[in-house]
C-alpha cells in the first residue's frame, strides 16, 4: 500500500468516522472540508450523480448504520485480505492502519449518501485521490486496490442490507441500498484512478515495475487466483500461459548488469533476488531447454530448471529449482551447466529432508563404522553394487572392475558386520537410499582407494 496520506478532517480515526450533519448530534463539527489538491492538480468531485435513487432510503437508518461501522469495517478488512492477494500475507503496521482507514472510509461514504443521497463526499474521494497516486508513485498498479474495493463494497452491502431486512424495511429500500453501494464504490474508484493516472510514469520502467511485481505474486506462497493474475498480466503486457518453469541462477559475486543471463522470450526475470530467477512460459514448447540458444543465452552460469507446473503453482517450480542449485553447489548433482530437476527427481526426493537422510542414514550405515575408514568406502561400494545387481557377484566384479574372488571375500566381510539384515527386504531398501546418497558425499569418496 502506499504512504497514508493525511486523513481529512471528519475521518480521522478509523474507529470514529463522523456522520454527516444531518445525520450527528447536534454538538459535531462542521462538515469536512477536501484537502488542497496535489501538485497543482485539482481532485476529482466525484461522479456525476446520474439518475435519482427511485426508491428514497429513510434518513434514520443512517443514524444506526452508524453505529455498526466498527463491526462491519472488520468483516470487510478480513474479507479484502482474504481474497486480494497483495494484502493476504502479513504487512506492517502502517499498511495495516492505511487499509483500515480506506475501508472505514468507504463505508463512511456509504452511510453518507444514505443521510444526503445527492452528497458528494469531496473529503472522501480526495482521500482515494492521494492512494492512487501513492500507488503510482510507488511503481505498484491500481488492480490490488480496485480489487479491494469491489470485494469490501459487495461485503459491505450485503451487511449492511442485512441490517436493514432485520429492520422489516421492504425490498425496494433494499434495493436502493445496492444503488448507493455501487454509487460509493464507483466513486473512490474513480477517484482512485484518477489520482493514479495523474501520477503514473510512462515508459519502459514502469512496465518493468509491473513485471517485476507480478513476478513476485506468481512466485510467492500466498495462493492467488487466475482472474488476479490476468488482471496484472494485462497490466504488465504478458501474455498468460498455461504452463511455466522457474530457472533458479547460481549468483555471481559482482552482478554486473552487462554478464547478466539473456532473457528467454516471454520471460519474467529477477535478478536482484537470490538466487536470481527466471519464470519461463510454456517451457516444454518448441526445445526451449534443449536448444543451444537457450545455453548460450545463461552465458556460462550454472542453472537449474525446476519442473513444469501449471502457472498458480511456479512458487513449487521455483523451491524445486533451488534445492536443485544447492545440491549442484554442492557436488550432489553437477556443479556447472545447466540442470533439469525432472532428470534428477529421486536425488531431489531424497535430499528432501537433509536432517532424517542423515538420521537413516547413521542408523543403517552403522555397522561400517567398526571398519577401518581406509576399507570404509571399498565395502559400501561394494554392498550397494551387490544390491543393485539382484545379489549377483559376477555382475558386481564387472560393475567395479575387480575380480570376483575379491568380490566375495568383501561380501564375507559384509556378512559378519550386517548379518541377516542384509537379506531382509525392508532393511535392503533402507541400505540402497543411505548407500546412494552418501556415494555423493567427500566423505565417502575420500575413504575409497
Amino acid at each position: 500500500m502506499a504512504t497514508a496520506p493525511t486523513p481529512p478532517h471528519g475521518a480521522t480515526s478509523p474507529h470514529a468516522p463522523a456522520p454527516p450533519r444531518d445525520a450527528a448530534p447536534p454538538h459535531d463539527p462542521a462538515p469536512p472540508q477536501a484537502p488542497a489538491p496535489p501538485h497543482g492538480t485539482a481532485p476529482p468531485h466525484g461522479v456525476p450523480d446520474g439518475p435519482d435513487i427511485a426508491t428514497p432510503v429513510p434518513p434514520d437508518l443512517a443514524k444506526l448504520l452508524y453505529t455498526q461501522l466498527d463491526s462491519v469495517a472488520d468483516e470487510v478488512e478480513e474479507e479484502v485480505r482474504r481474497q486480494v492477494p497483495e494484502y493476504a500475507g502479513p504487512i506492517d503496521k502502517e499498511s495495516r492502519e492505511l487499509l483500515r482507514c480506506g475501508v472505514v472510509q468507504a463505508l463512511t461514504l456509504f452511510v453518507d449518501h444514505i443521510a444526503d443521497p445527492r452528497g458528494q463526499g469531496a473529503s472522501i474521494t480526495a482521500t482515494y485521490y492521494e492512494l492512487g497516486r501513492g500507488e503510482a508513485m510507488e511503481g505498484r498498479s491500481l488492480d490490488a486496490l480496485q480489487s479491494a474495493l469491489r470485494i469490501g463494497g459487495m461485503h459491505a452491502w450485503r451487511q449492511l442490507g442485512r441490517t436493514a431486512e432485520e429492520l422489516g424495511l421492504d425490498s425496494a429500500v433494499v434495493a436502493a441500498l445496492g444503488e448507493l453501494a455501487f454509487r460509493t464504490v464507483h466513486e473512490v474508484a474513480e477517484a482512485a484512478a484518477a489520482g493514479y493516472a495523474e501520477a503514473r510514469p510512462d515508459g519502459a520502467e514502469e512496465l518493468e515495475r509491473r513485471r517485476r511485481r507480478l513476478l513476485d505474486l506468481l512466485l510467492g506462497e500466498t495462493p492467488v487466483s487466475m482472474e488476479t493474475v490476468r488482471d496484472l498480466a494485462h497490466g504488465a503486457r504478458w501474455s498468460v500461459p498455461r504452463q511455466v518453469a522457474v530457472v533458479a541462477l547460481a549468483a555471481t559475486p559482482e552482478q554486473r548488469e552487462e554478464e547478466w543471463p539473456l532473457a528467454a522470450a516471454g520471460a519474467l526475470v529477477d535478478m536482484e533476488s537470490r538466487p536470481p530467477r527466471m519464470l519461463v512460459p510454456d517451457p516444454d514448447g518448441s526445445g526451449r531447454f534443449g536448444s543451444r540458444a537457450f545455453t548460450l543465452a545463461l552465458r556460462g552460469r550454472p542453472a537449474a530448471i525446476g519442473p513444469t507446473v501449471a502457472l498458480t503453482e511456479a512458487h513449487r517450480s521455483l523451491r524445486w529449482a533451488c534445492r536443485a542449485l544447492g545440491l549442484m553447489g554442492r557436488g550432489i548433482l553437477p556443479r556447472q551447466g545447466v540442470v533439469r530437476c525432472s532428470d534428477h527427481l529421486s536425488t531431489l526426493l531424497l535430499h528432501g529432508d537433509e536432517p532424517l537422510l542423515a538420521t537413516l542414514r547413521s542408523s543403517v550405515l552403522a555397522p561400517l563404522e567398526s571398519v577401518a575408514e581406509g576399507s570404509r568406502g571399498r565395502l559400501a561400494e561394494t554392498l550397494l553394487a551387490w544390491l543393485l545387481s539382484g545379489s549377483n557377484v559376477p555382475d558386481v566384479a564387472a560393475r567395479l572392475h575387480i575380480h570376483p574372488q575379491t568380490v566375495r571375500y568383501r561380501l564375507r566381510q559384509l556378512e559378519k558386520l550386517f548379518g541377516s539384515a542384509l537379506h531382509d527386504p525392508d532393511t535392503r531398501l533402507d541400505l540402497i537410499l543411505s548407500l546412494t546418497t552418501a556415494q555423493k558425499t567427500e566423505e565417502f569418496m575420500n575413504s575409497r582407494p
